[in-house]
C-alpha cells in the first residue's frame, strides 16, 4: 500500500514570542517540521503535503531546501485540525493510498510508531496514535473498548468520567486518503471551541460502517513545542537520545554531555569524539576517525583514520580523505584534503584541492576571494608548503614542489620546483638603535607639549 504524509505546519505559535513561524524554530539544527519529515521518510511516501499558514512563504522556502518535491497547501483561516487536513485534498486528488497526518511542532514521533500505525490499517479503517499520560491535563481522551476506539473526546467537551481516562490523543491519524477526506466532509463545529476537530472522524467512521482503533506510543514521542522552554527541553531530549545512539553504535564519546549533534549527523563505528565538539548539519564522520576537542564541523565529510582538531573548523564542502590530519586553529572550506595530507597549524584552506601526502606549513592561507569572485588553489601530491605561505588563487603548485616560508605565490609552480617569492633581506647596521632613539625623543617632546 502506498503512503502519503500530511504535515500540519500552519500555526503561528504566539507563545514562542517570535516573528518566526513556530515550525521554523530548530531542534538539532533542523526546523521542527523537518523532524516529522525525517520520521515519515522511512515509509517511502509517494507524496508529502505540508500545510502552511502563518509565515507560509518562509516555511515553504525552508521546505524546498530539504526536499523540492514537497507539495505546499495553504490554510488561510485557522478553523481547526480537520479544516487544516482538508487543505491537502487537492494535492492528493486521485491518490488512493494511506494518508498519515503528522504535526510540524511534534518532533519525536518515531519511524517505528508510524510503521505500527500503517500495520494497524490492515484491520481498521481509521488508526489514531494515543499515549498513556502521567498527567492527562487538558489532552483529548481516547474512549476505547478492547482494541476498539469508540470516540475521542476533547477535554473541554468531556464529562468527569471521560476526564478520568489517562489514554490521550496525540492527534496523529492514519486512514485511506479518500476515506479521510470523506469523513472530514462530515465534521461539524458544534463544540465548545467552534472548530472543526479532526478527532470527530472516529465517531463518524463508526456511523459510516467503518472501524477505528488506537496504537500507543511512549508519551515522550508526543511532546509538542509551544514555548521557548519546551524548545530547550526538546533540544536536551534529542541530544541525550542521539548521544546514547552513538554510544550504542560503537562510537567513543569521552565526555558525551558536551557533544552536540544535528538531526542528520552520521558518525561511524570506532570513531572517537573528544569533549566540546559541535556537529552542524550534513556531517559524515567515518569509522576510526578522531575529532578532537573544541572542534566545529558542518557540511563536511571526514574519512577513515582522519584526525580533526583540537580547535578546528570544517565548513561546508570540506572533504578529508583517509588519514588526513587537520590540526589546531585550522579552517577548511570547500576543499579536498588528500590522503595522509597534513594541515596542522593556524591555517586557512578555502576553495582548494590538495593531493595525497602533502604537508601544509603553519600560517598558510589560500587567498581565494578577490572581492567579487572565488578562485581555486590546486596543490599536487607530496608537495611541501612552507610556513606563512600566501597562495593567491587561481594558482597551482605541482607534485613534489615546495614553497619557501613567507612566500606570496602568485604564479604556477611546476612539479618538483622550489618557489621563493619574498623580498631579499637587507640589514642596516645600527639603524635600529638610531630609529628607537628618534622615536623616544619624539615621544618625550610630545609629552612636554613641544
Amino acid at each position: 500500500m502506498t503512503t502519503a504524509l500530511i504535515i500540519l505546519a500552519a500555526g503561528q505559535g504566539s507563545r514562542m514570542n517570535s516573528d518566526l513561524p513556530k515550525v521554523l524554530h530548530e531542534v538539532a539544527n533542523a526546523p521542527l517540521f523537518a523532524h516529522a519529515l525525517n520520521a515519515g521518510a522511512s515509509l517511502e511516501p509517494e507524496k508529502t503535503v505540508l500545510v502552511v499558514g502563518h509565515g507560509g512563504d518562509l516555511v515553504e522556502a525552508a521546505a524546498r531546501k530539504i526536499d523540492d518535491t514537497i507539495v505546499i497547501a495553504h490554510q488561510t483561516e485557522q478553523l481547526g485540525t480537520a479544516h487544516a487536513v482538508a487543505q491537502a485534498r487537492a494535492a492528493l486528488a486521485g491518490f488512493d493510498g494511506d494518508a498519515l497526518v503528522l504535526y510540524g511542532d511534534t518532533p519525536f514521533v518515531t519511524s517505528q510508531t508510524l510503521t505500527n500505525m500503517i500495520a494497524a490499517r490492515a484491520t481498521h479503517d481509521v488508526v489514531v496514535l494515543g499515549f498513556d499520560a502521567a498527567d492527562a491535563g487538558r489532552y483529548g481522551r481516547l474512549v476505547t473498548s478492547g482494541e476498539t476506539l469508540e470516540r475521542i473526546v476533547e477535554y473541554k467537551d468531556a464529562n468527569d468520567a471521560e476526564r478520568a481516562i489517562t489514554l490521550c490523543n496525540s492527534g496523529v491519524v492514519c486512514a485511506n486518503a479518500q476515506t479521510l477526506f470523506a469523513l472530514i466532509d462530515a465534521v461539524g463545529n458544534d463544540n465548545a471551541s467552534g472548530e472543526y476537530y479532526l478527532t470527530d472522524i472516529v465517531e463518524l467512521a463508526w456511523s459510516a460502517g467503518k472501524t477505528a482503533t488506537a496504537v500507543t506510543c511512549d508519551e515522550a514521542e508526543t511532546l509538542g513545542i509551544n514555548t521557548r522552554v519546551e524548545l530547550a527541553r526538546a533540544e536536551g531530549i534529542f541530544q541525550t537520545a542521539k548521544r546514547a545512539e552513538a554510544l550504542d553504535n560503537g562510537v567513543t564519546l569521552t565526555a558525551p554531555e558536551t557533544v552536540f549533534f544535528s538531526l542528520d549527523t552520521y558518525v561511524g563505528r570506532d570513531a572517537i569524539i573528544e569533549p566540546n565538539v559541535v556537529f552542524g548539519p550534513n556531517v559524515t564522520v567515518e569509522s576510526t576517525a578522531r575529532i578532537r576537542a573544541f572542534s566545529h564541523l558542518e557540511g563536511c565529510h571526514v574519512s577513515m583514520g582522519a584526525t580533526v582538531g583540537p580547535y578546528a573548523r570544517l565548513r561546508p564542502g570540506a572533504e578529508l580523505s583517509n588519514n588526513a590530519h587537520v590540526g589546531n586553529f585550522v579552517e577548511i572550506k570547500n576543499a579536498r584534503i588528500g590522503e595522509g595530507t597534513k594541515v596542522n597549524h593556524l591555517t586557512y584552506i578555502g576553495d582548494a584541492d590538495i593531493g595525497d601526502g602533502t604537508n601544509v606549513g603553519a600560517g598558510t592561507i589560500t587567498c581565494n576571494y578577490d572581492g567579487v569572485f572565488k578562485h581555486k588553489t590546486t596543490i599536487g601530491r607530496n608537495a611541501f608548503i612552507g610556513s606563512n605561505t600566501m597562495l593567491v588563487a587561481p594558482v597551482t603548485v605541482g607534485d613534489d614542489a615546495m614553497t619557501a616560508s613567507g612566500s606570496v605565490i602568485t604564479s604556477h609552480v611546476e612539479d618538483g620546483a622550489l618557489a621563493i617569492a619574498r623580498a631579499k633581506q637587507v640589514n642596516k647596521a645600527g639603524l635600529a638603535i638610531r630609529l628607537f632613539e628618534k622615536l623616544k625623543s619624539a615621544k618625550k617632546n610630545a609629552q612636554k607639549g613641544l
